[in-house]
């Protein structure tokens, strides 16, 4: 049995610094305005001293988040050196110059110096996602000291200031509101709810209540969109919850990524192998007696065959290309390693509003008179029709009820629609600009109502003890109407009638049960709901105090954030793929399992549904084992986040996470690909991810996944092709040394074993990368984070091609050596046929099968680059430059179509074998 370990203490503990000492009895969300007051030692009125402030400044510190260190340019570049294979080059470099074999020390300097190059710059030119947290802080604030409001720098404040805040402004600090008029505030960064939040200044005694829903705080960095209000600031810097997310992201250091680790696991194999192979010729040699000089020379062609030189820059390439392939379809890579991880990724953690859904609230369906409608349409473009029971699309000009609840709707309404780059937009609360465009649907907008001579006589804006709004109305005919619209529970309190079938009915019991029935079966759906009233006024008959009893119901809305249309596919697409699909939202519950079993993520009632309260009482191993089987995780913190990645991790998989605001970032870096919203994104979660999404799009991230596949694939085939030329180097030299006798002689030079692999083998190679995704790729399931990268036979083929072409490179030079050629001659005829084996072989590598399995003509690029390479090594050989730097001799022309027809045997004889027998290995 597993043993049962305490839960974690660090998963919501207030943070540290000013409101963890101050308040340690009691959060200020659970004290009153004036407990906070006392607390702080202020007074409301008056504000804090200039004299106190100035010495709370010193035992605080400036009211500023906290910069990590950086690294200056000079020590990254110097930390690009530190790549084991590059030292090895350094390594034959420096013993070329001491032998005196300049050009060979130069030509191996400088592609040392490439690769660290483009290294270098791919790091540097990452930001820091800390600085762009910072920049999100207000510059100013209006704040009392002495009894005078003045402007003061934000990093002033200090725990006590009274703050004044207004529509527009950015809050600077942590606060206690002591005052609230209509005061809403977009917390969508902070805490991921999609609208902006109403605001009061009265007491949650819950210690306990998550962060989204204490109304009575404003929080460092969040922006006031209505309102007014006074505060009494708590806590400041880094112990605001916003500084509590830095030091999260502080905390939450990047890993490794797949495919470096796989990079760095092949180094280890090539390094290894390099030693040996160098140690047994060495071994020879010293047994033969050979010359130190000649053993030095021997050790620099060994290291230089045995290392592909071109890998780093290679890889760098391939992943640029599939970036921007990717980029093309929308989803933009920041860190060139994330685009090889979406191949190996295994759970997607996707947050709901925005990706997910269209982030455009909806009206889904109506009631209206009796009636319920099925509403059609996209987010807030107005197209659009209402269908009734029977799939029949209603006619507004005979569904009276219909007509006129939406007409109220338009009315009693602040929000309006307008374009916003060439695309349909809301201005104004979403839920109000969801009714907007359910009446467009029928022709229905304010500004006709007001031009056909609707009149506003005066307003009862909407406010948290009475959760509704409306306006008095005088109607064209010169009748006088108040139309509201609120919660349900609140209009049908008021409510004396209601509208069925064009008629007022007194409520009853009988229609309140059908009422109500109709508002439990909205909220099952996971629909909000609005309530639309009136009432006729007689002259005289409007009490100010209380304008809305005695009303009307008409109808009611069923409001909600829609699922993507394409979303449902794309997910279906990740669940065939082997790709698990988790929605971790700040939602509602309720809310986030109706579209997780709308759009395929939740499909049985074995998939469990996940509260944030739930996992605090969980252990790491506890939660390790809850991951494996949720399909929704709701109303979550930063650190939940955290800690279901970090699950997910410890179990192996290669987690890729979801996220737009400031709370989203500590999980982005710790996911093994962090992927940002491109349009709802905050600056800090963009800074902090591997991966942009310029379309918001949940499917944009499966396409991308496709992407990292076909990528992975292809960059196996370029180290198919790279290690079989670096084998058949190698062999060919051993082979020279072991049948060679006492005096062995070197096939090949160093600067030609670097020609094959940075020219003839790797500009064709090269080209890999443009290869098409194979057919079955998102049949597969993805490739466990520990599996080799020589999966699947490759170590194999790699190294039986490699022997077969080296032992061929070797006979052709011993033969030509045997007819009396110059030395020279026979390297360059070796040369010629490792090199025109090379360019047969990559036709094969182009696929795990066979080459007889693929058409050579699908890769254009391929034919392009092999025929570069081929006019390339020919002036090598030809030409008086190439014969100088290489030490080659042109080929008589007999001798040049020999190479070429016998480098093609073991292609040709290995497939022809793999074909017929099915042997995997060849």
């Amino acid at each position: 049995m597993q043993t049962q370990q305490q839960p974690r203490s660090d998963v919501r503990n207030p943070p540290s610094g000013v409101e963890a000492s101050l308040f340690e009895d009691a959060p200020p969300h659970t004290l009153s305005s004036d407990e906070t007051a006392q607390t702080l030692g202020v007074a409301v009125e008056r504000g804090l001293s200039q004299q106190d402030a100035v010495s709370r400044l010193g035992r605080y510190g400036p009211n500023k988040l906290a910069e990590a260190a950086k690294l200056s340019p000079l020590i990254l570049l110097l930390q690009q050196f530190a790549n084991p294979l590059l030292i090895i080059l350094m390594v034959g470099a420096a013993i070329s110059a001491y032998t005196g074999h300049t050009v060979d020390a130069v030509a191996i300097l400088v592609i040392v110096v490439i690769n660290a190059l483009i290294s270098f710059w791919q790091e540097y030119k990452a930001e820091q996602s800390l600085a762009a947290l910072g920049e999100m802080a207000a510059p100013q604030a209006h704040v009392m000291r002495d009894g005078q409001w003045r402007d003061a720098p934000a990093a002033d404040l200090v725990p006590g200031d009274i703050v004044k805040l207004k529509a527009g402004d950015i809050i600077p600090a942590d606060m206690r509101f002591v005052s609230a008029h209509r005061l809403q505030i977009d917390e969508a960064a902070l805490t991921g709810e999609s609208e902006p939040v109403d605001k009061n200044d009265q007491i949650f005694a819950d210690v306990q209540t998550v962060l989204a829903e204490r109304f009575n705080m404003g929080h460092m960095s969040t922006q006031v969109t209505g309102g007014t209000a006074l505060g009494i600031v708590t806590s400041t810097g880094m112990a605001t919850e916003v500084g509590h997310i830095a030091g999260l992201m502080a905390a939450a250091k990047e890993p490794k990524t797949p495919l470096q680790e796989r990079i760095e696991g092949l180094s280890r194999v090539l390094i290894g192998a390099a030693l040996c192979v160098v140690a047994i010729i060495i071994g020879i040699g010293i047994l033969n007696g050979m010359d130190a000089i000649e053993m030095l020379n021997t050790a620099i062609s060994l290291s230089v065959a045995a290392i592909p030189e071109g890998l780093p820059t290679v890889v760098t390439i391939v992943l640029t290309l599939g970036s921007q392939n990717m980029a093309s379809k929308n989803a933009l890579a920041r860190r060139l390693s994330s685009v090889e991880t979406l191949g190996t990724t295994s759970v997607i953690c996707s947050d709901k509003t925005g990706t997910l859904t269209q982030n455009q609230m909806q009206v889904m369906r109506l009631w209206a008179g009796g009636k319920t409608w099925q509403v059609t349409g996209e987010g807030f473009d107005p197209k659009g029709t209402f269908l009734g029971a029977d799939d029949t699309e209603a006619n507004p000009e005979v569904e009276d009820d219909l007509r006129e609840m939406l007409m109220i709707s338009a009315f009693c309404n602040e929000a309006r629609m307008i374009e916003l780059d060439g695309r349909p937009a809301i201005q104004g609360n979403p839920t109000e600009g969801a009714l907007v465009v359910a009446a467009a649907k029928v022709g229905v907008s304010r500004s006709d109502l007001k031009a056909r001579n609707y009149v506003p006589l005066s307003h009862f804006p909407f406010d948290s003890t009475r959760k509704m709004m409306s306006v008095h109305t005088r109607l064209p005919e010169g009748e006088e109407y108040l139309v509201a619209k609120g919660a349900p529970d609140m209009i049908l309190a008021r409510a004396t009638h209601v509208r069925l079938h064009g008629e007022e009915v007194p409520i009853n019991d009988g229609n309140r049960a059908e009422i109500e029935a109709v508002i439990s079966s909205f909220g099952n759906d996971a629909l909000r709901t609005l309530a639309v009233a009136y009432r006729k006024i007689s002259a005289g008959d409007l009490n100010h105090e209380d304008p809305e009893r005695d009303i009307v119901l008409i109808g009611i809305h069923g409001i909600m954030d829609p699922p993507r249309p394409e979303v449902p596919d794309a997910v279906a697409q990740a669940t065939s793929a082997g790709v698990r699909t988790v929605m971790i939202t700040g939602d509602h519950a309720v809310t986030a399992q109706a579209i997780a079993e709308q759009i395929g993520i939740k499909t049985s009632d074995e998939q469990t549904v996940h509260v944030g309260a739930e996992l605090d009482g969980l252990s790491d191993e506890e939660l390790g084992e809850t991951v494996k089987r949720a399909a929704v995780f709701a109303r979550v913190t930063p650190e939940h986040k955290l800690r279901i990645v970090a699950a997910l991790q410890a179990n192996g998989e290669v987690a890729a996470m979801t996220g737009d605001g400031v709370n989203d970032a500590p999980a982005l870096r710790k996911a093994d690909i962090g992927i940002a919203m491109g349009i709802s994104g905050t600056s800090v979660a963009k800074d902090s991810s591997s991966l942009v999404l310029l379309d918001d799009n949940f499917s944009t991230i499966v396409t991308a996944v496709r992407e990292g596949r076909r990528i992975y694939d292809n960059l196996r085939k370029f180290i198919r092709q790279a290690l079989t030329a670096n084998v058949a180097e190698v062999s060919t030299i051993l082979f020279a040394f072991l049948l060679m006798g006492a005096d062995p002689l070197l096939p090949l030079t160093p600067l030609m074993i670097l020609w094959v692999n940075l020219v003839s083998d790797g500009i064709p190679a090269l080209s890999l990368g443009f290869e098409p995704a194979e057919p079955d790729l998102m049949k597969h399931k993805p490739r466990g984070r520990d599996e080799n990268i020589f999966s699947g036979g490759l170590k194999e083929m790699i190294i039986i091609r490699g022997l077969a072409v080296g032992g061929l490179t070797f006979y052709v030079f011993n033969t030509a050596l045997e007819r009396g050629q110059p030395l020279a001659y026979a390297q360059t005829l070796a040369f010629a046929t490792l090199i025109c084996a090379q360019l047969w072989h990559i036709f094969d590598a182009r696929s795990s099968r066979t080459l007889f399995t693929k058409n050579p003509f699908d890769n254009r690029y391929l034919l392009g680059a092999v025929a570069l390479s081929a006019a390339l090594s020919l002036l090598a050989i030809y030409t008086p430059v190439g014969n100088y730097i290489l030490n080659t001799e042109p080929l008589s022309a007999r001798h040049l179509l020999e190479a070429i027809f016998i480098a093609a045997l073991p292609t040709l004889l290995l497939s022809g074998i793999k074909e017929l027998f099915g042997f995997k290995f060849l």
